[in-house]
């Protein structure tokens, strides 16, 4: 199993890591899925459609390899999946780095991983 870097773009700077194709398509899989629910949200909001939503479980992915890598993301708090913001926990045995990043670049990064791995 091969595995590249990828570099995640954050609100403030940047995180690279090992990782894998197979992995990336698995994350960009679940990020597809939670864009889904989040403009299925949208959708009702903008259409007026009146009554208490119902809740949505919150989206967890997580990997480990070289690295330990968690993203999470409650969707009951975000209007849009352009407003959304997932929390991101990536370590190792030296180090723990915890912060956002917004969903739709997040997004933007794991397809431009595969494109470069191909």
């Amino acid at each position: 199993m091969s595995t590249s870097k990828l570099t995640l773009n954050l609100v403030e700077g940047s995180i690279s890591f090992e990782f894998s194709p197979e992995a990336a398509r698995n994350l960009q899989g679940v990020i597809a899925q939670l864009m889904q629910q989040l403009k299925s949200v949208a959708a009702k909001n903008a259409a007026g459609i009146s009554g208490k939503p119902t809740p949505q479980k919150p989206t967890e992915y997580q990997y480990t390899g070289d690295v330990f890598l968690e993203i999470y993301c409650n969707p009951n708090i975000w209007p849009s999946p352009f407003a959304a913001k997932v929390l991101i926990t990536l370590r190792d045995e030296r180090i723990r780095i915890t912060t956002e990043a917004e969903l739709t670049r997040l997004n933007e990064d794991i397809s431009q991983y595969l494109e470069q791995v191909g």
